[in-house]
């Protein structure tokens, strides 16, 4: 069959805004909110196991409906952001929801109530809900009373929620518009960003200079909103919920202890210095003397190669089947069953995601396919995602969701899968070389800018306490930049700019470490699969099958990953500096002669780095 691009089917959720099935599940929902309330007085901690289970149930099916609506709106607004059904019915679902949260609120508050004897007693007889119990019970110091977390939730719907929804119509009207071949094209975001892989240094520029100014025009405006979504962050997580600090209930929410999560920024910041030598480096393969800032993803080669959807689609499966053929058959599923939108149109979600919605159900997967390499390797990660969602799906609807930090493991390695039969099979010795320094600018992107994100955002938080104004935060990221790329970039002053289109700072504070743990953690364990080979996979697919079963740091301990020791992160930016010395000891002007020799040195650097690692 052929591949083309296409926008998704949301049939299997509901057919339409207007239809009978939507209507019904608020309907459902109200009729099992309503049976749930009458358990409340039921609740004791001596009550038998069996009851407890048939609870446990009730509420599981009442999420399952939930998330099923939550879904749908979700991701028909991020099909069209501008469509006023979808955004009307999105405000409508989460109003809606909230106040089924706030109905059966009573439920956790008991849970988290319950002595430790009896709490152990009932998950013991609960099976697979058990870390969804325990998980729950970890929040016991930071919750409120039933009043005010009814407050709470109905504050979000109007407050933050409203605000981010906000910021997605903002940011996703933009329109662009550049010279390209002579002719000014007015493009989308997705678009706009593709020219910052061009082999021409002025596209490149153009591209990032016309995002600041889309962006810079209502930079005051968009900063200002950051700046209220992180008081109210504070307002409630510290002020009323007594965290620590702001950075620790995505912590917590991850179960990721904050000992780890501050070894793995300090860790990053200390080997900022492998990238600016790559960058050193780059520039004399780029031909300038030092590369600007929007330089730093070019190309090292000429090659325009592009591939047709088609032609990525079963490149991607068939690097998947060669790891495990049932990889493939998982991914097949979300073409086969319409849960891909890849095609580029005004007011489509820019970027890529995949939105797992129950465990049975077949993920959906946005992109915004161009054609490039990097595309294909995103289309690789998205389906990552998806396979990392459906190899779990023996779990129920609480627990079939891994956390953050491990969520970014299928993806990243599924890549890293592409990658590989990307060198093996490409006869064009330029393109090789393009994949070579695209493990390094990936690494980049993943890594160190992503850990960069988030020791902005701790920083952000203190001085928006502080009142900081929008003015001083754009000099903070302008430092933040100056010391990740220390004297290795040229630094334009427009890129001040560059945080106010991050999305996920504004939807998700402190998600971005997940990107450089979930890589950081692929290096290790890509190792052990070239070191291992076939002895590997099992391991590695009884990780992915774990899904959200059990905490994080215990499904590692069992792979044999101690996140809060050094020496692991360490481990993964050794890696990286290896291939760097590798790649500067190949004289520049025999580059298309000795991209042999990198794939050989790289190979042979993962090899090493995986045996001393075993």
């Amino acid at each position: 069959m052929a591949y083309k691009l296409s926008k998704w089917s949301l049939a299997s959720l509901y057919p339409g805004y207007e239809s009978a099935e939507l209507q019904s599940a608020f309907d459902m929902i109200e009729e099992q909110v309503t049976s749930f309330e009458g358990v409340r007085e039921k609740l004791s901690p001596d009550m038998p196991a069996d009851q407890f289970a048939a609870v446990l149930h009730a509420s599981e099916e009442t999420a399952r409906v939930a998330n099923q609506l939550y879904s749908f709106a979700g991701l028909s607004f991020s099909a069209d952001t501008q469509d006023q059904a979808a955004q009307s019915l999105q405000a409508r679902v989460l109003q809606f929801l909230a106040e089924v949260e706030n109905r059966t609120l009573f439920f956790s508050l008991w849970w988290k109530e319950v002595d430790e004897a009896n709490a152990k007693r009932l998950m013991d007889a609960c099976g697979d809900y058990r870390y969804y119990l325990e998980a729950m019970r970890l929040y016991k110091p930071h919750t409120l009373s039933e009043a005010e977390e009814k407050i709470v939730n109905i504050k979000n719907v109007t407050g933050s929620n409203a605000l981010v929804n906000l910021y997605d119509s903002i940011t996703n009207h933009y329109t662009f518009k550049m010279r390209v071949n002579g002719k000014v094209k007015e493009m989308t975001a997705a678009e706009l960003f593709s020219y910052r892989y061009s082999t021409d240094p002025k596209v490149r520029a153009k591209s990032y200079q016309e995002q600041f100014r889309v962006f810079g025009n209502d930079g005051t405006i968009l900063g200002q909103m950051y700046q209220t979504r992180l008081r109210d962050w504070y307002n409630e997580n510290v002020n009323l919920r007594k965290f620590k600090n702001p950075i620790a209930p995505r912590n917590l929410s991850n179960d990721i202890p904050n000992e780890a999560v501050e070894t793995l920024l300090s860790v990053a910041r200390e080997n900022a210095s492998i990238f600016q030598r790559y960058f050193k480096m780059k520039a004399k393969y780029v031909g300038v003397k030092q590369l600007r800032r929007y330089d730093i993803y070019a190309p090292v080669a000429a090659s325009k190669k592009t591939y047709d959807f088609d032609e990525a689609v079963k490149m991607v499966l068939d690097a998947f089947s060669g790891f495990d053929p049932k990889l493939a058959e998982l991914a097949k599923r979300v073409f086969d069953e319409k849960r891909i939108d890849s095609e580029i149109r005004k007011g489509k979600r820019g970027g890529a995601f995949c939105w797992s919605v129950l465990p049975e159900m077949t993920p959906w997967v946005m992109v915004n396919y161009q054609g490039t390499a990097r595309e294909v390797a995103t289309l690789a990660h998205e389906l990552g995602h998806a396979i990392h969602s459906m190899l779990a799906s023996h779990h129920n609807t609480f627990t079939f969701h891994s956390s953050l930090p491990l969520a970014e493991t299928a993806s990243t390695f599924a890549e890293m899968v592409l990658i590989d039969k990307l060198l093996s099979e490409e006869q064009d010795e330029s393109v090789r070389r393009d994949i070579l320094f695209k493990q390094m600018d990936d690494a980049y992107a993943t890594i160190m800018r992503q850990s960069y994100f988030a020791l902005f955002e701790k920083q952000a938080h203190e001085m928006v306490q502080k009142n900081a104004s929008v003015d001083e935060l754009s000099a903070a990221y302008m430092e933040n930049l100056k010391e990740q790329f220390g004297d290795s970039i040229d630094l334009s002053d427009e890129f001040k700019w560059e945080w106010v289109g991050i999305p996920h700072i504004y939807h998700t504070p402190f998600y971005v470490y997940a990107y450089a743990f979930g890589q950081l953690l692929v290096l290790a364990l890509y190792q052990q699969f070239k070191a291992q080979g076939e002895s590997f996979k099992p391991k590695y697919l009884k990780l992915l099958s774990a899904g959200g079963s059990e905490a994080p740091e215990k499904i590692l301990s069992a792979a044999g990953v101690d996140i809060r020791d050094p020496k692991f992160w360490q481990g993964g930016f050794d890696v990286l500096e290896k291939l760097v010395s590798e790649l500067e000891e190949l004289p520049v002007e025999k580059k298309v002669v000795k991209s042999k020799a990198v794939m050989r040195n790289t190979k042979s650097v993962k090899s090493k780095a995986g045996k001393k690692k075993k």
